[in-house]
């Protein structure tokens, strides 16, 4: 029957398109589904328009370095049996030219385009068939089977994937659709937020800072108290509204609401040092002294807070000249929020990887299976995530295989 499928997979982003291709090259009818006329739109807009496909640093054995999560030993198997380097070579077969950015983060040389090209083609290899736009407007589990009914009529399939993703991003078709199937189903969901997303502060309070937006610098970054400090050595970018870059992305999935973040605005520098010598050897206005450590800007915003730093070097006390110290090496403000959903990058939480195989990403449902960011795992900034995509839809794929 033309309505019945080995295997349909929802979602036609990194996880699912790529676990479609590898089950339909073991030779399993697969059917992809979904509501978007677009192709892997995440993709698409990834790094810049180039796509940071993975990250050669990332540690399989290790998850938790590099992964969030209620349990990040959970994706330690899906890592170590498809890792970067398979993918690395996929992307070498198809001739696809690409580079080491920074940390082990690889982008292509040309277009995100040519990433999907490569998905679409594997899955063409593996005779899949894509649907989109085609929603799905319900789900019934039978005996053993699953009917859902699409736009395109009633289907059949002993195995359900749900490669939805998350809710970042509505603007280009996010939805929680995969988390209302799992609770369909019974299964626990872990509470979720937006994660690598920019911070924003109160309008009084960051007036003073509005005005460098555009600006961006090196900086240490870190949040929580001893036992859960978490520190980032990255770019840092000023927004109208707050704080944004790599920096202040990374930081955001591991921030709590009400918590501060600190900034060492002059990383590797002794910056009471610095102070107290141009104190003694300069005459120049201290701001002058303070663009050697800081960019311009962002010198003149300080300072002009301060009277007792509108000064020549000489004139400013001590008092103030340590106090400017601590402030550059650890300046501690407490966000009031985020730019949320339509900013962020990914969604904290998800499916509870407690009612998932760590093995097959099948959950307790019989039949009903789980990849990519509608898991509770999430991966830091800089390639991490698709490499979640390209693995747990493998091992998805491979249990299919084994399966059917």
């Amino acid at each position: 029957m033309n309505n019945t499928w080995d295997a349909i997979i929802v979602g036609a982003g990194a996880a699912g398109l790529f676990c479609a291709s590898v089950a339909g090259l073991r030779g399993l009818k697969v059917l992809v589904l979904d509501h978007s006329a677009k192709v892997a739109e995440k993709v698409r807009i990834s790094g810049g328009g180039r796509c940071n496909f993975t990250n050669r640093n990332l540690d399989p054995s290790a998850p938790h370095k590099h992964y969030l999560g209620q349990n990040p030993n959970f994706c330690r198997s899906a890592l170590s049996r498809y890792t970067p380097q398979n993918f690395i070579a996929l992307v070498q077969k198809h001739g696809l030219a690409f580079h080491e950015k920074h940390k082990g983060q690889l982008f292509l040389d040309h277009s995100a385009e040519d990433l999907i090209r490569m998905l679409v083609a594997e899955c063409d290899a593996g005779n899949v068939t894509r649907w989109q736009p085609c929603g799905v407007k319900g789900v019934r589990y039978s005996d053993g089977i699953y009917e859902l009914d699409t736009d395109r009529g009633s289907m059949h399939t002993r195995a359900l994937v749900v490669a939805t993703g998350g809710l970042s991003i509505p603007k280009i078709g996010a939805s929680g659709w995969g988390y209302e199937l799992a609770q369909q189903f019974g299964l626990r969901l872990v509470e979720r937020r937006p994660g690598l997303v920019p911070l924003t502060f109160d309008g009084a309070a960051w007036a003073p800072y509005a005005q460098l937006a555009g600006l961006a610098l090196p900086v240490g970054i870190e949040t929580g108290d001893k036992k859960t400090r978490m520190h980032f050595d990255e770019d840092l970018l000023f927004t109208h509204r707050g704080l944004s870059g790599p920096a202040v992305l990374q930081i955001s999935s591991y921030w709590q609401a009400g918590q501060p973040i600190r900034l060492n605005l002059a990383p590797e520098t002794d910056v009471s040092t610095r102070l107290q010598d141009a104190k003694q050897r300069s005459k120049k206005l201290l701001v002058n002294e303070l663009t050697q450590l800081v960019p311009s800007r962002l010198a003149e915003a300080w300072v002009s807070q301060d009277p007792a730093l509108q000064r020549s070097c000489p004139e400013v006390p001590d008092k103030a000249l340590a106090k400017l110290a601590q402030a550059l090496s650890s300046w501690s403000l407490t966000p009031t929020g985020t730019e949320g959903y339509q900013k962020a990058e990914v969604t904290l939480g998800g499916v509870d990887t407690r009612d998932l195989s760590s093995q097959t990403m099948e959950s307790t449902q019989p039949g009903l299976y789980f990849i990519g960011e509608v898991v509770d795992v999430t991966g830091w900034l800089g390639g991490y995530n698709f490499q979640w995509a390209w693995a747990s839809g493998y091992a998805c794929a491979q249990a299919l295989a084994s399966r059917i």
